[in-house]
């Protein structure tokens, strides 16, 4: 994983608990500073980066970005594109 999919991976962990928290009840927060983040992030990869990542990540099927960076692709599912 490279540093710059290191950074995506963190964000993604980061809406992930800002989510998770809000529906356990927290108090309402933005979501949009570290969507805007992912967006920049998503810019900066390299064309190298594997296509199926930047899909996810040009698609916001973030869930399925941050199982992929993490190693776990076989538990995502088909989306409604038909991709994986």
């Amino acid at each position: 994983m490279t540093t710059l999919e290191s950074e995506v991976l963190n964000e993604l962990k980061r809406l992930d608990a800002t989510v998770a928290g809000m529906n356990r009840g927290g108090p309402p927060v933005s979501i949009l500073p570290v969507v805007q983040r992912l967006a920049r992030l998503t810019a900066d990869l390299p064309a190298g980066t594997d296509p199926q990542l930047l899909h996810y990540l040009h698609k916001r099927s973030y869930e399925k970005a941050r199982l992929f960076l993490e190693g776990r692709e076989s538990e995502n599912v088909a989306g409604p594109c038909g991709h994986v």
